[in-house]
Parts: C-alpha cells; structure tokens; sequence
C-alpha cells in the first residue's frame, strides 16, 4: 500500500450522504478492527467491506459505486461519520431509518426522483426538506475535505 499510483475517489452523488445517515440509524454497520467494516445493505441481500485508513488517507468499499463508479459511496461515508471524521445527526439517521434505499433505486433509476420520495419520509417523520439538505450539503462540504486513495485492500476481504 501507499502507492502513489493509487486512483483517488471521486465525490459520491450527494443523495448517498443520507443514505450513509440511514444505515447508521439501521444499525447495518459492524467493525472488524479500527479500519475494517462490514455494511449490510438496505435489504439485507449484500454485504459490503469497508476500509478506511485516514492516516494514509486510503479508503475501499465492495459497494458498487466505489467499485464500478470510483466514487465515495455511502459505506465509506457512514465510516466516516461512525469514527467522527464527518458530521452525523441522529434525528436525521431516525427519520431515514428502515428506508429500502435498492427498492427505490431500482424503481425510480434516478437519485432526483428517490431523493424526493426520502424527503416524504423523513418529511412524515419530522425532519424538514430544509433540514434534510441543509445535513446533506455540510456533510457533503465536510467530505470535500477528504482525498482518499481508492486501494485494493477491501476486493482481498471479500
């Protein structure tokens, strides 16, 4: 590791910030080690490693926006905020608890529509549209912070 090679991670879609946000309040997320997660996936079908080094700024995940797209996804980001490097609030998390995040992907195709139904939810839950992104945006400047390499670490836990 520590190659100066290794790719950097782009910026994920931003809907992915409270997607991260609900697999905390899930409970979906268990450590290995300090650098080692597992996430379980909104319908409990996957289970994706996280790996997340901040010293070395290296991160992975066998999520497929990480692994296909080579973006930030939401299991790094819940990581992030678990260890205290991204901001997390736990009204938010409540309010976008048990949504099946695939179901809707899957229905709508596009994270405007999906975007706009999560913020029925969590509208019906009492969490404002304005609250909602006003998190997404700081959590989202937050993570701008970030330059993580993408290593190869989490395909050799898999």
């Amino acid at each position: 590791m520590g190659d100066k090679t290794l790719p950097y991670l782009r910026m994920p879609p931003k809907i992915k910030v409270l997607e991260a946000a609900g697999a905390i309040a899930d409970n979906r997320i268990s450590f290995i080690d300090e650098e080692v997660a597992e996430v379980i996936s909104s319908d409990g079908s996957r289970k994706y490693s996280v790996y997340v080094n901040l010293a070395r700024n290296e991160a992975c995940s066998t999520d497929n926006g990480t692994v296909y797209r080579g973006y930030i996804g939401y299991p790094i980001i819940a990581v992030l905020m678990i260890k205290g490097a991204l901001p997390y609030d736990s009204k938010i998390g409540e309010a976008l608890k048990g949504i099946p995040w695939k179901a809707l992907n899957e229905k709508y195709k596009k994270y405007a529509i999906v975007e706009n139904e999560i913020k029925k939810i969590a509208s019906e839950r009492g969490v404002t549209p304005e609250e909602l992104e006003k998190f997404k945006n700081n959590v989202y400047k937050e993570l701008r912070r970030f330059k993580l390499k993408l290593t190869d670490i989490c395909m050799s836990k898999e």
